[in-house]
């Protein structure tokens, strides 16, 4: 092995290591939210709460649990390429057709085909600064130019975003609500922003805390879809499903643009676990209502307590806030971990002196609170 390795350190020095293309180099490997393991190994922590990750801290639905115990026995098989049943599923829920569904890896993995299919590199893709690091991932992935808008209010300005149109323009991506600000879009602006936008130039709003929201004035975009709009929205069963572990996300977009992307996805890329288990956690109404219940009294507490530490955070839509703090967000976290808490520091999109928290449980919460006025 130490032989193996020397031979590979010379041929690196030598040049002879085949490269990438141009646009991997300017790509920095996503981090996510430490796990609650390696967290574990690195401190010897045993009592550790994760609020790094914007997962549901219910968990998921206990039919889905039942539907995943059940299905692991057949796990040697294939799993349903088209998703059959739970295209079958999603399409009653929503009121769309199956044809106008499109299951991905998690969501993400449906944002890269869109990039994969429809992203060339003489293309400009427009996204806002501090938006979803992904979208700024898959554009350089296919070598188009970045056109980065600035938010407002560490909201999306999309007047500013469809003024940035040029025909160039091949994608908008838009997070409603945004992580990490956890901000939206409203109904209002959204119409205005889509009658300025052309239709060759493709919009996507990613929706991934979608059922979180709870406001009258939250845009619902799938009439978009049905007037035929080259537009696709984005959801998960990562959030409030609380089905990360699966990574089971879709998309909804007319047949055209789902045809398009069926060209471009893995075979298999949804498991046979992950299917049934969105299938049941689908049903579960009752699970979703407790966790919108939640995560409701958690941003109340969590709300007080910050104004009463003079915190200054960004209303969240979502199942976290962020926190704006007057030292680098990376200290605090560092410190809450020593302490068993992981948060997410988010320099990454802009903003170095906050952090992210996920809205956990009232026990979760509560412990927070009290390290984070311990620390500062």
């Amino acid at each position: 092995m130490l032989y193996l390795d020397a031979t590979c350190r010379e041929r690196e020095i030598k040049g002879i290591m085949l490269r990438p293309k141009p646009s991997i180099d300017t790509i920095q490997p996503y981090q996510g939210g430490k796990p609650i393991e390696e967290v574990q190994r690195e401190l010897g922590i045993v009592d550790i709460i994760k609020l790094a990750s914007n997962e549901n801290p219910l968990g998921p639905s206990p039919l889905a649990v039942q539907a995943i115990a059940e299905s692991a026995r057949r796990v040697h098989l294939y799993p349903d390429g088209n998703a059959f049943y739970l295209k079958n599923d999603l399409a009653r829920h929503l009121g769309v057709s199956t044809e106008q569904l499109i299951l991905g890896n998690g969501s993400n993995d449906v944002l890269q085909l869109i990039a994969e299919a429809y992203v060339a590199p003489d293309d400009e893709v427009i996204y806002a600064a501090g938006a979803f690091i992904v979208y700024s991932l898959v554009t350089k992935l296919c070598s188009a130019t970045a056109v980065v808008v600035p938010m407002q209010n560490d909201t999306h300005d999309l007047s500013a975003m469809a003024a940035a149109i040029t025909d160039r323009t091949k994608v908008i991506f838009i997070a409603n609500p945004n992580n990490p600000t956890g901000t939206m879009v409203p109904a209002d602006e959204t119409a205005v922003f889509m009658e300025r936008v052309p239709d060759d130039v493709l919009v996507v709003f990613d929706e991934a805390y979608y059922e979180y929201v709870l406001r009258s004035d939250y845009p619902q975009t799938l009439p978009y879809i049905l007037e035929g709009r080259n537009f696709i929205i984005t959801r998960t069963f990562s959030k409030i499903y609380g089905l990360a572990g699966l990574r089971i996300g879709y998309g909804i977009a007319p047949p055209a643009l789902i045809e398009t992307l069926n060209r471009v996805r893995q075979p298999f890329n949804c498991s046979l676990v992950g299917q049934a288990a969105a299938r049941a956690a689908l049903k579960d109404t009752d699970h979703v209502k407790k966790s919108q219940a939640s995560n409701i009294a958690g941003k109340v507490l969590l709300y007080e307590a910050f104004d009463d530490m003079g915190l200054r955070y960004a209303p969240t839509e979502g199942n976290f806030i962020m926190l704006h703090l007057e030292q680098l967000g990376a200290d605090v976290a560092d410190a809450l971990l020593q302490k068993g808490i992981i948060v997410r520091p988010i320099a990454g999109y802009g903003y170095p002196d906050a952090v992210r928290v996920t809205i956990g449980t009232e026990k979760e919460n509560e412990r927070f609170i009290t390290a984070l006025k311990q620390i500062l």
